[in-house]
């Protein structure tokens, strides 16, 4: 297989064109093949070395670092938070087991933290000790937009002895090629300003797109989106949604996910990680399949694939996470192709963004050619 050069810049102008509307103040592109960046391109008022907020997108490096420490046989998927972290066994959740925590399948999806909290093990752990479960975990699936992945750095911290952000870079990003993404002081890097762009989509719009006239409150609101302007806030590095990072990072991520570079994680490990589907519950809105595998998603082949946010054209073994906000992050095994899409530019009208979203992945998605 080869880059299919027209292809990439059917890919390059429909990315322009929110921003060249006015839409979106910028983003960038970039897609990975063979190991390498072939593509990437900032669109709008950035530099190519300015830094984006990914949201959930950053679930799949904290899963990386997972991986890691199963493969050197600290962590057990199987085994329960509780013997790791005794502090977390309150109010009936010392039965929750790790792999349920990374499939989001755990009970306690909106379980509250401030996020300046988290920043300590003291502070998490006096968290855990006030979260309730809403269910029996590993009954059903919803989404955990940030408890998890709190509960998944205080693991790492405790079975590496080093900070969770210290682990994402020595045995994820560092050995990848990439640069540190989580716990960046202020001031060190240039960032992308987040700005709520657009209008609501009507309750009409939704009902078309979505089945519902209203979407479900939850904790990703726009006001908590665009808290990560302040850099206080972006410096504790939230694990799950505060990576800050170029969408060549994110491209090349997902390249270090199809070829393993260096053997940085057990093949085994790490094949499992990519094909082993867990989790096969609906999600609560959409009642599509959640797919998800240890810590990323799953295309699948029933036709669904852009639920999951990686467009239509993948293929049914391409995996990824998404971020809020419309950040796209990806890597298919049959291509070779990675993909890696950021914006600054918080679109409140959720339907549009959706769509954006479908379509620059399905460009994306067929960019090689033979």
């Amino acid at each position: 297989m080869s880059i299919d050069h027209a292809a990439v810049d059917a890919l390059r102008a429909r990315a322009r064109r929110e921003v060249d509307a006015g839409l979106l103040p910028s983003c960038q592109v970039a897609l990975g093949f063979e190991g390498e960046i072939v593509m990437s391109e900032t669109i709008g008022d950035a530099a190519p070395d300015t830094r984006y907020v990914v949201y959930s997108a950053t679930k799949a490096f904290v899963a990386g670092a997972m991986w890691a420490m199963i493969g050197d046989g600290l962590i057990d998927p199987s085994s329960r938070v509780v013997d790791l972290v005794p502090e977390f066994g309150t109010n009936g959740k010392d039965v929750v087991t790790v792999e349920q925590v990374m499939l989001h399948t755990s009970g306690f999806p909106s379980a509250p933290m401030l996020v300046t909290a988290g920043d300590t093990s003291e502070g998490r752990c006096a968290a855990f000790g006030r979260w309730r479960l809403n269910w029996q975990p590993g009954t059903r699936f919803e989404y955990h937009p940030s408890s998890a992945h709190w509960v998944l750095a205080e693991l790492l911290e405790r079975v590496s002895g080093q900070d969770f952000r210290d682990v994402v870079q020595a045995r994820v990003t560092d050995p990848a090629g990439l640069p540190r993404v989580l716990g960046l002081e202020p001031g060190s890097y240039p960032f992308a300003e987040l700005v709520a762009t657009g209008e609501p989509a009507t309750p009409d719009e939704l009902e078309a797109t979505f089945g519902v006239r209203e979407l479900p409150v939850t904790e990703v609101t726009p006001e908590a989106l665009l808290a990560f302007n302040d850099p206080t806030i972006r410096r504790v590095g939230l694990p799950g949604g505060g990576g800050v990072m170029r969408a060549e990072d994110l491209a090349g991520f997902y390249q270090a996910v199809l070829h393993n570079p260096g053997g940085m994680w057990k093949p085994e490990v790490l094949a499992d990680a990519v094909g082993n589907v867990r989790n096969h519950f609906p999600d609560p809105l959409t009642g599509v399949p959640a797919n998800r595998t240890l810590g990323l998603v799953q295309a699948g082949d029933d036709g669904k694939s852009y639920y999951r946010g990686m467009g239509r054209t993948v293929s049914p073994r391409a995996v990824g996470h998404n971020g809020a906000g419309g950040q796209i992050a990806w890597g298919d095994p049959a291509t070779g192709l990675s993909f890696g899409y950021v914006t600054n530019g918080l679109d409140q009208h959720v339907v549009r963004e959706a769509r954006r979203a479908t379509a620059l992945a399905s460009l994306a998605g067929v960019c090689t050619t033979g």
